[in-house]
């Protein structure tokens, strides 16, 4: 890490403000050489995190010098250039190591944020000996100086791609250390078993308690519950991150297609007066009430010869049984149907419905007694007008409270579930470390095998955090990052 990096952290987009950032031993040299405070103030003399306003000069490179800003530079240090034109009006921050996001030192530029003026900021740092930054960079210069373990290091990525309000601060609970405390709490418990063991062995002479491992007993099986505990959020955040998968099903021609457009707000789906338009499902995610689903439009439930339209009846029966939500369309300008009905019964009793009576833009036909026989919350819309629409919001917000946007009173859960299956495979072979130990000392196997596998839950542990690096596994995390983070 004895390279200076450089990077736009706000992305390569039209904004009100732009950030250029740097970080490592050239941060401060270069900033001089480059950014002149109002109050006179050099760079390498500003407080840590206080704002300067001043101007960004840029450099003229030396005709006929085509090579790498790496390659100019002399013994590691930066170029020494003159400024001769201004570049943007700015504020520049320093955050000096250790205290720093990277644990190096750092410098920030806040811009205006037009990528072309970014980029000639950037063209300038570069020419002092800065190299662009990776994918992730940053953050794993964080990692690797200590600043945050692997758990927080994902959950960055994590909540720079939260969809929904329970997603973020979920992530944020990680980001906070959430995942980390539990973790390093099992792996000192094990480690004290394990380091007890070895002090009697190796200290045969001290007055050391004898180790029974009978005695740990309880605590292994506190560990080994702790952890299955964890892994049973592993499936609630997959559901938190990609959407409760749900399926929108109805005969045909009721408008399911047209639900979806009007609930996405633009044309996703193709909708026709001809029954039998949709003939494979698409998927699509939403936020309603506050709760990210995952809308499955179907194709139309109804017997019939055609071969393909049959396919697709298929595959609506095989999202039915897949989904955590259906939504049944029915067509309030038409009277019930038998058609409706099968398709009420192909819904599993254990899943949570809805059933939505579109249409209400036609005078309404449907027989309202036959919708309270259903015995099922129904509501009213219109996917022409969207009258309607935003009952299904509450609905679907009483439903999944657990994933709606209001904290509970007691936030301390926010970041314990488990959000990636790096963590959950890990943690799974930890429990099974953990349970074999277990198993093992009940059969009275001698204490040297049960650490065995004490010390494989232990590897696993670490792996979680980054106490036990793969280097590997650290080049996969951060290959999901993108630049300037």
């Amino acid at each position: 890490m004895s390279d200076t990096i450089a990077a736009v952290a706000t992305g390569n987009v039209v904004s009100a403000i732009g950030i250029v950032r740097i970080s490592g031993s050239l941060a401060l040299t270069v900033a001089d050489n480059c950014f002149r405070a109002t109050s006179g103030i050099k760079v390498s003399d500003f407080e840590n995190r206080q704002m300067y306003y001043g101007e960004f000069f840029g450099a003229q490179e030396k005709q006929g010098d085509d090579s790498s800003a790496s390659t100019r530079l002399s013994a590691g240090e930066a170029e020494e250039s003159s400024p001769c034109f201004l570049i943007d009006l700015c504020l520049c921050t320093v955050s000096r190591a250790p205290n720093s996001y990277t644990g190096e030192d750092t410098v920030e530029f806040h811009c205006h944020g037009s990528p072309i003026l970014l980029a000639e900021v950037l063209r300038t740092i570069f020419m002092q000996g800065v190299r662009p930054a990776l994918p992730g960079e940053f953050t794993k210069r964080a990692f690797l100086n200590g600043r945050m373990d692997l758990t927080q290091a994902e959950a960055v990525i994590d909540l720079i791609e939260s969809e929904t309000p329970a997603a973020a601060r979920n992530s944020v609970g990680q980001l906070h250390g959430a995942i980390s405390l539990k973790m390093d709490s099992v792996y000192s418990r094990l480690l004290e078993i394990v380091a007890h063991f070895h002090a009697v062995i190796d200290y045969p002479d001290e007055d050391i308690d004898d180790f029974k491992i009978k005695n740990y007993l309880s605590t292994l099986r506190e560990i080994e519950a702790e952890l299955k505990q964890m892994l049973k959020t592993h499936e609630r955040s997959m559901v938190l991150r990609e959407g409760i998968p749900t399926a929108i099903i109805g005969r045909p021609n009721t408008g399911k297609s047209s639900l979806l457009n009007a609930l996405l707000g633009y044309d996703r789906a193709i909708v026709t007066e001809k029954a039998g338009t949709t003939r494979d499902t698409i998927e699509e995610k939403v936020l309603l009430g506050n709760v990210l689903l995952r809308l499955i439009d179907t194709a139309g439930l109804r017997k019939t010869e055609d071969s393909i339209e049959k396919l697709g009846v298929d595959r609506t029966l095989a999202a039915i049984n897949h989904a955590s939500l259906i939504v049944l369309v029915l067509d309030g300008s038409e009277p019930l149907k038998s058609e409706d009905y099968d398709a009420l019964r192909s819904i599993p009793p254990d899943i949570p419905k809805i059933v939505v009576v579109n249409k209400s833009d036609l005078p309404t036909v449907i027989n309202p007694s036959e919708l309270k026989e259903l015995d099922i919350n129904n509501f009213k819309v219109s996917a022409i007008s969207g009258e309607g629409l935003s009952s299904l919001d509450d609905e679907i917000q009483k439903l999944f409270p657990e994933f709606g946007c209001t904290p509970s009173a007691d936030s301390s859960s926010y970041g314990e579930l488990i959000t990636n299956v790096r963590q959950a495979e890990a943690i799974s072979r930890a429990s099974e470390g953990i349970r074999a130990a277990t198993a093992s000392l009940t059969a009275s196997v001698t204490p040297d095998a049960v650490l065995t596998d004490i010390e494989t839950a232990i590897t696993a542990i670490g792996e979680i955090t980054g106490r036990t690096i793969r280097e590997d596994v650290v080049t996969r995390i951060f290959e999901r990052f993108c630049v300037g983070k």
